[in-house]
């Protein structure tokens, strides 16, 4: 078996998993752009941070070209890439796993010591520690040390050994740290103290833990994409958007903690505390699905409907291979159905 029928067996093979996949060149590193998708002339994929209509067949915006349709991977604006391909590579964010890339011998014995065990797989210089559960991406959270989730790729480079473990609070408080900490001789405003969502503050919520924790980061993800400009009103749809999912929970389900964590989320790209808060509230308070079913029991605690997104169904709770977590098809010891589920060096 020729080199390239074998990592285009290997890309099938994820594909079927649910695990989106993408082909790399030379120096490990996503093709570039066509002549239509150059400098972004073509407004970019509709996943992409500033979504756009590009609808190109060919392998162009890197992680955003990750597919799990068999019909892409294989066509004729592909088979040119797989040619000159030297590694396959997967979208984490969109198979519902994280990787912690350890790039080091010193940053494996800072996981070993610091982060629960889970599946693991070498990499050329360290390895990668895999979780169950997306959230934003990161580089560089500590020395030797990136986090690779939504809007991110990582080298495909074997199923790995061990069993994964969810994803712990440990590597998402990496990423809350770094963008929340300013630069030498900047001020930003203090999201220290705020509450964050957990299953405690839900006990009326119809969710699960981990579908309400993936659609809170996909909302996050996509405030703190918003650097330049947008955040806040980015902060007011993502709030709209998410308390309607939730319009007939029971309740309580926590809506003021994810409120705040979106607050912060805006806050940390440089959205006045006021602003933040008075777009989170507005969001809140007119999502239509949860004015149309707003209950006028229970004041206290808040706006009932907490929040999640639905995951998409490529890679979602539809798909049986995926819900059991990505990878499940490859794996040696499959991981326990769960019941609200949605992975480059």
């Amino acid at each position: 078996m020729t080199a390239t029928r074998s990592r285009l067996l290997t890309a099938l093979e994820l594909a079927a998993a649910g695990v989106p996949v993408l082909p790399l060149r030379q120096g490990k590193v996503p093709f570039g752009n066509c002549r239509a998708c150059a400098k972004n002339a073509c407004g970019g994929r509709p996943n992409m941070k500033s979504a756009g209509p590009c609808q190109c067949p060919a392998v162009c915006h890197a992680w955003a070209a990750a597919t799990t349709d068999p019909d892409v991977i294989t066509s004729l604006a592909w088979t040119a890439a797989w040619r000159q391909a030297v590694a396959v590579a997967y979208h984490p964010g969109e198979a519902e796993l994280t990787v912690v890339d350890l790039d080091n011998s010193a940053a494996v014995e800072w996981a070993r010591e610091t982060l629960p065990v889970t599946r693991t797989v070498p990499t050329t210089r360290g390895e990668h520690w895999i979780y169950r559960g997306a959230m934003r991406s990161h580089n560089a959270v500590r020395p030797g040390v990136d986090i690779k989730s939504f809007m991110a790729y990582a080298r495909w480079l074997g199923p790995g050994t061990g069993r994964m473990a969810d994803l712990p609070s440990a590597v998402r408080d990496m990423v809350v740290k770094e963008e929340t900490t300013p630069a030498r001789g900047e001020v930003v405003s203090s999201v220290s103290g705020r509450a964050t969502w957990d299953r405690t503050v839900a006990t009326g919520c119809r969710h699960t833990e981990r579908y309400v924790r993936t659609g809170l980061d996909r909302g996050l993800a996509k405030v703190c994409s918003h650097t330049e400009s947008g955040a806040g009103s980015q902060a007011f749809g993502v709030a709209r958007f998410l308390a309607a999912q939730h319009a007939h929970c029971p309740g309580p389900c926590g809506l003021d903690a994810i409120g705040e964590e979106i607050v912060a989320a805006a806050v940390s790209v440089g959205v006045p505390d006021t602003y933040a808060r008075r777009a989170v509230a507005n969001g809140l308070e007119t999502a239509p699905e949860r004015a149309a079913c707003k209950p006028s029991h229970n004041p206290v605690n808040g706006p009932q409907g907490a929040v999640q997104a639905v995951p998409r169904a490529a890679v979602g709770e539809p798909k049986g291979v995926a819900r059991q977590g990505v990878l499940s098809a490859l794996r040696p010891d499959p991981l326990p159905n769960t019941s609200g589920g949605r992975t480059a060096s």
